[in-house]
């Protein structure tokens, strides 16, 4: 196919002739009767062409071109007229329409025009996707922080998940972020401007699980006092986010699954069915197979929630995120307690790099904090206990000052070189060992020429 286009006019043999001479040329056509019908069809993500009649009832074509400008003023329009009024095509295309063509037309005239028409529309398209491209990537390296590869993969497959519509499994160690991961899955998505809507499994009680999930009626039991929507209800049209869902109840697990294959639910002490349209997201920290194995998770249950799987790395595993996790969290730390931002010495930072972690990210948030208010220096272990070499610690530390000297040049290779005092060469193999990319860091607009 060459592409879509929409074609409006209010005489019916029109119509089907241009939709036959379009269409044997590889167009997909739709054509509408009236203006007013077309504008049911238009977003601003309309990839085609729209080519409008001006002599119409109702609402004519100059009146659809300003709506049409109004919503896209870079959708090709072109108007067809056959009153050869010459006043009337300037009028048009000084209003935003891309070409006029006076009625009786060829149709290699139309043709013409519309493919010229659709080239401009798809580079429009291609340039807006890599706009957005751009401004997704700056806002997802705002909120999943990190200059690893490992960091870097899971900000690529999140953004890859993210305008899907799949159920998610998250995996992690406690601390690693994992309701992060989730908000990020949610904020990218077109589900965005809907309830983000999260349930710790583990913080519920059993009693109440089944009403606090899917709500209750008033008088349902003892105590239910008034009508209660359940998290599940209120995440209508956005996402479940449901963490240590290994410690979600049995009982409950069958009652989940029903909803997920039926998109409906009842609250407690009703029998009308509600439909709910939503996507899960769930965090664990063990295996959920070996959950199955043991008895403790259902397996359909499990291929409903993992139809993709995203793995959290602990914090040991990516040690050269460690600095700047440290540094953004302290800032954090003293602007919020009014304070002015302490320096991280070479002593504290090795004794940052050397910690084990075993609290991940939720614990260095807390020794950020400890350090901003000047309560505690950063953790320390001794050397070897966590099976940390030294060598292993100065690539972090290496791999930190490399991306530290890119952020601070903008990407300018020949000022890193300045500022490390480093050959071209010896630059480029230490970026490329570290997985560090020059376009990275370039201002925003710019291209890696």
């Amino acid at each position: 196919m060459s592409g879509q286009v929409i074609f409006i006019d209010d005489e019916s043999a029109i119509r089907q002739a241009v939709q036959q001479w379009l269409e044997l040329s590889g167009f997909r056509v739709t054509t509408c009767a009236s203006a007013r019908e077309a504008l049911g069809l238009i977003d601003r993500d309309f990839p085609g062409v729209l080519i409008s009649d001006v002599r119409m009832p109702d609402l004519d074509g100059l009146g659809l071109l300003e709506r049409l400008v109004a919503l896209d003023p870079e959708l090709p329009v072109i108007m067809v007229t056959g009153h050869g009024d010459v006043p009337m095509a300037v009028q048009a295309l000084r209003q935003g329409a891309y070409d006029f063509i006076e009625k009786p037309f060829t149709p290699e005239r139309l043709l013409d025009s519309v493919r010229r028409a659709q080239d401009k529309r798809r580079l429009v398209c291609e340039n807006r996707q890599l706009r957005e491209q751009f401004t997704r990537k700056g806002r997802i390296e705002s909120m999943l922080l990190g200059v690893s590869r490992a960091m870097e993969n899971l900000r690529r497959q999140v953004l890859e998940l993210a305008g899907t519509d799949v159920n998610v499994l998250i995996r992690g160690d406690t601390g690693a972020g994992k309701e992060q991961v989730a908000r990020c899955l949610h904020d990218f998505s077109p589900r965005a401007r809907h309830p983000f809507v999260a349930l710790n499994c583990a913080a519920i009680p059993e009693t109440i699980f089944e009403s606090e999930l899917f709500g209750h009626e008033s008088g349902a039991f003892t105590g239910a006092q008034g009508k209660r929507i359940g998290r599940i209800e209120h995440a209508h049209g956005g996402t479940l986010f449901l963490d240590e869902i290994e410690s979600m109840p049995l009982a409950q697990q069958v009652k989940l699954l029903r909803v997920l294959q039926e998109r409906t639910l009842e609250r407690l002490g009703s029998n009308r069915s509600i439909e709910v349209d939503l996507r899960v997201i769930s965090a664990a920290k063990p295996d959920l197979l070996e959950e199955v194995r043991g008895g403790r998770f259902r397996e359909d249950l499990l291929y409903r929630l993992n139809v993709a799987e995203l793995h959290i790395p602990p914090l040991r595993e990516r040690r050269e995120d460690i600095p700047l996790l440290f540094e953004h969290f302290a800032s954090q730390a003293a602007q919020r307690h009014g304070r002015e931002p302490l320096p991280v010495g070479p002593g504290e930072l090795a004794q940052l790099l050397a910690h084990d972690w075993p609290g991940n990210v939720r614990e260095l948030i807390n020794a950020a904090e400890r350090h901003a208010l000047g309560l505690a220096p950063p953790p320390s272990a001794p050397a070897g206990d966590n099976g940390t070499s030294l060598a292993e610690q100065m690539e972090a530390f290496e791999a930190q000052c490399l991306h530290s000297a890119l952020q601070q040049c903008k990407g300018n290779i020949a000022e890193v070189m300045a500022l490390l005092q480093l050959p071209r060469r010896t630059l480029n193999e230490k970026m490329q060992r570290h997985g560090l990319s020059r376009s990275d860091y370039l201002p925003a607009g710019s291209t890696d020429g």
